[in-house]
Formats: C-alpha cells, structure tokens, sequence
C-alpha cells in the first residue's frame, strides 16, 4: 500500500509527551538552554523521587530515563497551589 502526502496526516497529536530530566531541570549546556520547568538540582530531584515527593520515571531505554508531561504538570499545578503566599 502507498500512501501519498496528502492523504497521510502527519500532523499526529499525542498526549501525554514523554520529558526527559533535561528538560525538567533545564540544561544550560545544551544550545540553546533550556530552561528548566522546575528550578531545583538534580539530586533534590531524585531525592525527591526516594521520598514519593515527585513522580518516578520510566524507563524507555537501558540508559534512559523519562516522565510524562501530565504527571510534570500535575506536580508544578501542585507545588504552586502549596505556595500561594509567595
């Protein structure tokens, strides 16, 4: 079977996305920076995680690591509505 162009859509929307801790934590080594969703360090981060303070990972490699962005949201939906004193 060939599928032409156009009659492919490749526009293909799926939710949720998987983050990389990179992209959590933010890489100012990569180019461009990235900036990070949630300011903390890495091993706040994975502290975090030992404690069930944030959503573990998933692996999707031998030596990869990812979360999902609903469960990255929920969290910083979460730590903002702790803090609406600040």
């Amino acid at each position: 079977m060939h599928f032409h162009k156009k009659e492919l859509n490749l526009e293909i929307n799926i939710e949720p996305k998987f983050l990389r801790l990179k992209h959590i934590l933010g890489d100012v080594k990569s180019n461009p920076p990235i900036k990070p969703i949630i300011p903390i360090s890495k091993s706040a981060w994975w502290d975090g995680i030992k404690k069930g303070h944030y959503p573990k990972g998933i692996k999707i490699g031998p030596n990869t690591t990812a979360w999902r962005s609903d469960q990255i949201q929920d969290l910083v939906k979460y730590l903002c509505s702790q803090n609406k004193d600040i």
